[in-house]
């Protein structure tokens, strides 16, 4: 079994999650009702785990996830947080940021050069 690792993401909304995961790429790889694994079939995992009213504040979510693909701002382009995004970052990227309906980070971007 090749060597990875799977996020597992709260989901205060499994519907709105689920649709969210869809515009990046994620499809429901099994439905356990308030645990939902979703892949993309070419190697991305993730889980989402029901938590009802998590987190109190949005504002206050403390984790992210970065996606690193190309092609999907057009999808997400009405999500995108950043003005003027995306766009070149100094550490050599070329990125965006979108949040989920949770409040999740998700940055999205691929290597330049």
């Amino acid at each position: 079994m090749p060597h990875h690792v799977v996020a597992i993401v709260p989901a205060c909304d499994m519907e709105a999650s689920t649709d969210f995961y869809r515009l990046l790429g994620f499809e429901v790889a099994a439905d356990f009702g308030g645990y939902r694994i979703l892949e993309d079939k070419r190697g991305w995992h993730l889980h989402l785990n029901h938590m009802p009213g998590w987190p109190p504040r949005v504002e206050d979510y403390p984790f992210g996830l970065y996606l690193y693909v190309d092609a999907v701002a057009e999808r997400v382009r009405d999500r995108i947080i950043e003005p003027g995004a995306p766009h070149a970052k100094p550490w050599g990227t070329y990125e965006f940021a979108i949040s989920n309906p949770t409040g999740v980070l998700v940055r999205i971007g691929r290597a330049m050069g």
